[in-house]
């Protein structure tokens, strides 16, 4: 939707009260999410410990390492979808929104048909009938999206229809009512075609494609480049015949020339340093960088 919004292929109407709850409801639901996350794994983490072998307690200590990734990622749908919504069309209520709504409570008309305060539903469903209104003749198609069933679709029936009290508003063949996420995303498809399912697939594919790294994967590549950095600055500090430096020890010549030919078998020759100038600048920043994931400060490049 971020894609077809840039390219002008899909407007987002965005009710000024939307706006407001989402920023008051937001740290709520984000504490609520990230507390969720932490609680599921701290069960999961008491029955393997209860239960489980030396290989559950590894791969505890592992998951130890992607909770607050999987929380990080929970969180940041927050920042995508506010983003979103911040870029769609404001809509402010006027006053004949507001007169609506008050003729629609009077009438007992949903979405104020049942004994609770959905005065703010009313309005959202009257900005929208505004909207539709105000492009008539343009041909565009309008979509109200909703997870509100209790609101605003059949009572005690298929979700996906429209309250009757509701319906006229969608006889319009450009006028969509749509129930949940999964209804979104088929008319999104239906109506924009290739254009929106091309965008969709990719976006699954990426998902899929890059998975969080995992501690043993980075602490592996972590231990790869301080080798390989260990061996080039100690192949450097050699003489010019390929000696060690005059007043080694040889206690210290035997462990230098075994660290040596371990890291060799170990990388191969070839994959070892020296290498150019780039290429070794390349292997510190990435040394830095994983050292930084693990808790180091920046630069930090000790060996």
């Amino acid at each position: 939707m971020r894609v077809l919004l840039h390219q002008n292929k899909l407007e987002i109407l965005v009710p000024a009260l939307i706006l407001d709850e989402f920023d008051r409801n937001r740290p709520r639901a984000e504490a609520a999410t990230a507390q969720s996350v932490k609680e599921r794994f701290r069960l999961l983490r008491q029955d393997l410990q209860d239960y489980g072998d030396d290989e559950a307690q590894r791969w505890i200590a592992e998951m130890a390492h992607q909770i607050p990734h999987a929380s990080a990622r929970s969180l940041q749908n927050f920042s995508e979808i506010s983003d979103l919504i911040r870029r769609g069309t404001l809509l402010e209520p006027s006053p004949e929104n507001h007169t609506s709504v008050v003729r629609r409570g009077l009438e007992k008309k949903a979405p104020l048909h049942q004994d609770k305060n959905s005065v703010a539903d009313a309005l959202l469903i009257e900005q929208y009938t505004s909207a539709l209104r105000a492009d008539e003749g343009a041909c565009g198609e309008y979509v109200f999206a909703t997870a509100n069933y209790t609101d605003f679709s059949v009572p005690k029936g298929d979700r996906r229809q429209p309250h009757p009290d509701l319906a006229e508003v969608f006889e319009a063949a450009n006028s969509h009512y749509v129930y949940d996420v999964d209804g979104l995303v088929a008319t999104l498809g239906e109506k924009l075609g290739s254009d929106y399912l091309e965008e969709a697939e990719e976006v699954e594919f990426i998902q899929a494609e890059t998975p969080t790294r995992s501690l043993a994967d980075i602490l592996a590549a972590q231990e790869e480049y301080f080798e390989k950095i260990w061996y080039g600055r100690s192949v450097m500090r050699d003489t010019e015949d390929g000696q060690l430096q005059p007043g080694t020890s040889e206690s210290l010549e035997r462990t230098i020339l075994a660290a040596r030919r371990r890291i060799e078998e170990k990388y191969g020759s070839e994959n070892l340093p020296p290498v150019d100038d780039w290429e070794w600048g390349l292997m510190h920043g990435k040394l830095s960088a994983l050292r930084w994931v693990l808790g180091d400060e920046w630069d930090f490049l000790d060996t």
